[in-house]
């Protein structure tokens, strides 16, 4: 029972089931909830760059051989491609047989989704570049990494920057103590400004899109995991109280720092970890990339228009290029959306305002795929280079309970 009680999984689960009922009953009240929800992401966010950059300068600073770390890297890149872009047919294959925009009314009802149409057009790589900090943070920490390990006296700068590393995450864990009240705040802003019955007319289409996802998670990455012979339901059971943090939150952000850590805790090397969840965080984008495929083809079918092959591979084409940039974009999928719907010239723009009021629905599925996605990478990218330590897996597989009480 004690466990139980205490328990960080409970408690965010209920703060999830509470912010679902204020939502419902009282959703004026349950709307101002919204600063719960937003400044618990903006605090843990606060801690994904320092610990990005202890992570990745120290994994890099004691790996050695340098060209190890080129070989991840570009090794990293290519299974984000592959199986972003599985991903991406997967989507498109649904929706084309499931059909869910067949009989969905096209009046958009005056929504004004011209923000949208602005970043679409604002958006280049340059600019996402720039606004992208984690990526930003990531390049410095591998050439900071790579000149430590040339100089002799980093024995020294190691030892500190280890020593701020863990008292980084003693300061994260009392943050994430605080998780119930952010999935909370999160969960009740969503269901009190959106209502359940919005989602009514769009229920075929949000019913396959997770669906797609859940095939996705439970077919294609434990296909993944299975090569190693890694659990996929044991992996999941593992990292349960992050899934309900993204779920609360709608945010993959704000269990991102604590990801990291227990991927290590499993036996990921520090350096593989540090490499592989940044860059995935804006390259490995699984569920969002399954989410903007099936609303391309939705809105054709709600429109009438019958894509020919041509201009499915051109989709496909232009999706796989801007997907990659979802992460670094505010309104990140609108704005991809948008851009992909300008590049095709077949399916009206104006039907991105058929989706917002469903889109922070299915938010949560989108963030829980990348969040679940991410992890897989690192996990077969640590077994692939030889970076994994199956016994750390067995050990912390075999916790029942993650503490983050012990501090």
């Amino acid at each position: 029972m004690r466990k139980i009680v205490t328990n960080l999984t409970t408690w965010v689960l209920l703060a999830i089931l509470a912010g679902i009922l204020l939502g419902h009953f009282a959703p004026e009240t349950a709307v101002r909830m919204e600063p719960l929800g937003k400044y618990f992401i903006n605090v843990v966010k606060l801690f994904i760059n320092p610990l990005i950059f202890l992570t990745i300068t120290l994994g890099i600073s004691g790996m050695g051989d340098l060209r190890k770390v080129g070989k991840v890297g570009a090794k990293a890149l290519i299974y984000f491609e592959v199986v972003t872009t599985f991903a991406l047919l997967v989507g498109i294959l649904v929706a084309h047989f499931i059909q869910p925009g067949r009989g969905v009314d096209a009046q958009t009802g005056g929504v004004d989704i011209s923000k949208y149409m602005q970043g679409a057009a604002l958006f280049t790589w340059w600019n996402f570049l720039k606004a992208n900090t984690t990526l930003q943070v990531l390049l410095v920490s591998i050439v900071l990494g790579m000149l430590l390990s040339h100089y002799e006296g980093r024995a020294r700068i190691v030892s500190s920057l280890t020593y701020i590393s863990k008292y980084v995450f003693k300061a994260l864990h009392w943050v994430m103590l605080a998780a119930p009240i952010g999935a909370f705040g999160g969960m009740a802003f969503t269901i009190g400004k959106y209502g359940i019955k919005t989602l009514l007319p769009l229920a075929k289409l949000m019913l396959a899109v997770y669906c797609t996802m859940a095939v996705f998670i439970f077919l294609v990455l434990w296909l993944i995991l299975r090569y190693y012979r890694v659990s996929i339901l044991r992996y999941l059971n593992f990292i349960k109280e992050e899934l309900l943090i993204v779920l609360g939150t709608s945010s993959s952000e704000a269990a991102l720092p604590a990801l990291m850590e227990k991927l290590e805790q499993m036996g990921c090397s520090k350096s593989v970890v540090g490499l592989v969840i940044p860059a995935g965080y804006s390259f490995n984008l699984d569920g969002t990339t399954i989410y903007l495929s099936m609303a391309t083809i939705f809105l054709a079918q709600v429109y009438g228009v019958d894509l020919s092959f041509a201009q499915v591979m051109t989709i496909i084409g232009v999706l796989m290029v801007t997907s990659k940039g979802a992460a670094g974009v505010t309104g990140s999928g609108f704005v991809v959306l948008a851009s992909t719907l300008s590049a095709v010239h077949v399916i009206p723009i104006e039907g991105l305002a058929l989706l917002l009021g469903v889109d922070r629905f299915m938010s949560e599925a989108r963030a829980i795929t990348n969040f679940i996605g991410n992890g897989v990478a690192a996990i077969f990218l640590a077994n692939n280079e030889g970076e994994f330590d199956r016994e750390k897996m067995e050990v912390a597989f075999s916790t029942e309970v993650y503490e983050y009480e012990e501090l």
